[in-house]
């Protein structure tokens, strides 16, 4: 494991999962992989109540971490990883909020019954149950992105923000930059074309 993501989504992390497959020419784990793997979604509903699973086994084919529902167990990742590089995906507080109340907040976001309940779970026990509230979400977030730059020693953290693209990621992985341009994907519209959220209903 190369890479432990610790940002939350609508953070440019399915374009990161796409870049760091490209440069680490393995699997990425993302949120993406839970639907093609719906297996995963109670071992991280189980590992929210404390019970988690080997994950040097359960990670065993992916070079690296990003987005929920890995993201909510950086501090247990990073431990399991010792020489991982911790990534921090961040962007404004207002900009992650509008992005996240079009997609992921969504009220009208269709889930299998798996997924609805490890989401569930890992909102309320890693990060906050009041999503709909604008104010406690902000600060929530405000907060989780502060513990990560509080507890990863400095020289194990890259803070990357959308826009940022290959450099600061290769150079902290000693890799070369890569002649083609950074993946940019999901969009707050590609993501409601992709999930059928129905842009006739407020979100």
């Amino acid at each position: 494991m190369r890479v432990v993501g610790a940002g939350l989504g609508r953070t440019g992390t399915n374009s990161l999962k796409l870049a760091l497959e490209r440069l680490l020419q393995k699997p990425c784990y993302h949120m993406w992989e839970v639907y093609s793997h719906l297996d995963d979604a109670p071992v991280w509903t189980a590992a929210t109540r404390g019970k988690f699973p080997d994950w040097s086994t359960f990670l065993r084919d992916y070079g690296a971490t990003i987005d929920f529902p890995a993201a909510a167990f950086w501090p247990e990742l990073m431990r399991a990883f010792p020489d991982s590089l911790v990534l921090l995906s961040a962007r404004d507080t207002d900009a992650w909020w509008d992005s996240c109340i079009r997609t992921i907040f969504s009220p009208d976001l269709p889930e299998p019954p798996p997924i609805r309940e490890m989401v569930d779970k890992m909102w309320e026990h890693r990060f906050t149950s009041e999503i709909s509230n604008e104010k406690v979400t902000k600060a929530a977030y405000e907060a989780f992105n502060d513990r990560v730059r509080q507890t990863v020693p400095p020289g194990r953290l890259l803070e990357w923000r959308p826009g940022d693209g290959w450099e600061p990621i290769c150079t902290a992985l000693g890799l070369a930059i890569p002649d083609e341009p950074f993946p940019h994907v999901n969009t707050s519209n590609d993501f409601r074309r992709e999930r059928a959220i129905d842009d006739e209903k407020p979100s």
